[in-house]
């Protein structure tokens, strides 16, 4: 299921909105319509949906995802839960009021990049912390190039 997750909300779901919005809106494909659905979907939902399980069930993304065995970690998974809410809800609520966009991309895009590198870093990483490793690489990089790219084009 969590691959479905990470596939859907990281990829599928932003590309589909976004030729959606170029294809019925008749939207041109710009920086800023990337950084729209793909903040709504990776950033919001996302990191709202990890924000969720990681308050509800820090064992999770503790045990499967970074491989952590002692229950001391709990505490500060359960915390990165909340961040991730916090940014998650930045991300949604982003789709309803268009300023906050680029101020989401860029949050997310380096929260994204440093939770990649920290991934990139780990000496035993199992099969769900590459692919967490992977989508927040490709994250940060679509985050951070809409960001720039929107910042060249003013």
């Amino acid at each position: 299921m969590y691959y479905v997750v990470v596939a859907a909300l990281m990829f599928a779901l932003p590309l589909f909105s976004i030729v959606s919005e170029m294809v019925q809106g008749g939207a041109a494909l710009t920086p800023l319509l990337v950084a729209k659905w793909y903040v709504f979907w990776a950033v919001g939902w996302r990191l709202f949906l990890a924000g969720v399980r990681q308050v509800a069930q820090p064992s999770y993304t503790a045990r499967a995802i970074l491989g952590l065995k002692s229950d001391d970690s709990l505490v500060v998974v359960r915390e990165l839960g909340f961040a991730n809410l916090s940014i998650g809800t930045l991300g949604i609520a982003s789709i309803a009021i268009p300023s906050w966009q680029l101020a989401a991309a860029l949050a997310g895009g380096i929260f994204y990049a440093l939770a990649g590198v920290a991934h990139v870093l780990q000496p035993h990483r199992n099969r769900l912390e590459n692919v967490a490793m992977l989508s927040d690489l490709f994250a940060a990089a679509v985050l951070l190039g809409t960001c720039i790219a929107a910042f060249m084009g003013r």
